[in-house]
């Protein structure tokens, strides 16, 4: 089995800690942020929390049925988040990793007919997405186990 990125609750929260300085470095503002769901939750809840965004919305985008198997393209399943908190000035897409990038290319297309300026943050990001976040903790080419998502600690209730 090829080496894995293994990602832990403490990294998240170094991860955090990073992701809102460098926005906030950035200057940017977001008047709202939007979690990509399942695997953007995490991050989205608590970088909302660092900077101080109260307005949240999630989207449900399938595109991963296991590990690298993937549908042909990823799919914006319903229900669609309250346009009113996506027709903003500045939004803040938030996903786990952009592996093939198509899934925050997908959703970055759909929410610029809602916000004037869109931008996204991830916690990894691989060499062959096709699209660059504009804010990235970590880069590797290597599948990443996120905490929330490790089937031992899932199946067994261990951390």
């Amino acid at each position: 089995m090829p080496e894995r990125e293994r990602m832990s609750w403490e990294d998240l929260g170094h991860a955090v800690r990073d992701l809102a300085a460098h926005i906030r470095a950035d200057r940017y503002e977001p008047d709202a942020v939007l979690a990509l769901a399942r695997g953007g939750l995490p991050l989205a809840g608590a970088l909302a929390y660092a900077l101080g965004v109260k307005s949240m919305a999630t989207l449900n985008v399938e595109f991963y049925t296991g590990v690298d198997e993937r549908l042909e393209e990823p799919l914006l399943l319903p229900p669609v988040p309250d346009l009113a908190v996506l027709a903003t000035e500045r939004l803040l897409v938030v996903d786990d990793v952009a592996d093939t990038g198509r899934t925050l290319a997908l959703v970055r297309e759909f929410c610029a007919a809602h916000a004037a300026e869109v931008r996204t943050a991830v916690l990894y990001e691989k060499p062959h997405s096709v699209v660059r976040a504009d804010y990235v903790w970590r880069r590797t080419d290597r599948w990443i186990d996120f905490p929330w998502s490790a089937p031992v600690a899932l199946a067994t209730g261990t951390h």
